[in-house]
């Protein structure tokens, strides 16, 4: 699949198949090559299949644009209020000292990881953009580990193909594909605009995916779940997004 000529070659079948017989057809091709998302049943199924292939295909190693500081948003919106659980509340209060990541599902060394281990890991900064599905968007630093480095130090399975990840919040969780999850621009967040991840905006962390729309960026995780299937999470479509009407996959 890193061949560019083969990837070209399937994009054109892909796009052919398209045009000429039908997105069934190309669901068939994508199929052949294993580039199927978990949201691909139903009457859109087909259209699905065909968008999470040909941007798997052609977009597999670009990055989101990064801007200069200069481009940061004033006033950066903040969708929706941070939970109101006892459990939540309970670790703000306490300055986040107890909040716990875990990693695990299919890894050679699971772990449970504090705010404070995570903050001593390599770290990387980038100023993207999220892009909501509603309308609104903003530009804003985003500080982290590289979810990347996370999984690394963790150990992933050769068989592993999406990483789960679950928010603090009830019912809130998105997975990505090991391409995704292995991308260098997607970090576990624990800082926005040089201070520290405000609870409005996902903190004290929240998992960045620059290079799909915000709703993949899930706030206030709390688990990492590394897996060969999807089909044992939720309705098997891939996340909560599907089972409301949204795609699984959300590239930009």
């Amino acid at each position: 699949m890193s061949n560019p000529s083969r990837r070209k070659w399937i994009v054109s079948g892909l796009a052919m198949a398209a045009g000429g017989s039908g997105l069934a057809v190309a669901a068939r091709i994508a199929g052949d090559y294993g580039l199927i998302p978990p949201d691909h049943g139903g009457i859109y199924g087909p259209g699905e299949t065909l968008t999470y292939a040909s941007q798997r295909l052609l977009t597999r190693h670009s990055l989101a644009r990064e801007f200069p500081r200069s481009k940061i948003s004033k006033a950066p919106f903040a969708n929706g209020r941070p939970p109101e659980s006892t459990e939540y509340t309970s670790l703000q209060t306490a300055g986040f000292a107890d909040w716990k990541l875990a990693i695990d599902g299919m890894v050679g060394r699971p772990a449970s990881l504090s705010l404070a281990e995570l903050k001593s890991l390599p770290s990387r900064s980038q100023i993207t953009h999220l892009a909501c599905e509603e309308g609104w968007s903003f530009i804003a630093e985003w500080t982290g580990v590289p979810l990347a480095h996370v999984l690394d130090a963790a150990g992933i399975l050769p068989q592993s193909k999406y990483v789960v990840y679950f928010s603090i919040q009830p019912g809130w969780w998105d997975s990505v594909d090991m391409a995704d999850a292995l991308h260098p621009q997607n970090l576990v967040t624990y800082g926005m605009n040089g201070g520290e991840l405000p609870p409005g905006h996902g903190g004290p962390l929240r998992l960045r995916v620059p290079r799909q729309l915000g709703y993949k960026s899930v706030k206030y995780i709390t688990r990492l779940t590394v897996t060969d299937s999807l089909k044992g999470f939720g309705k098997g479509l891939g996340s909560g997004a599907p089972e409301a009407g949204y795609s699984w996959y959300a590239g930009i």
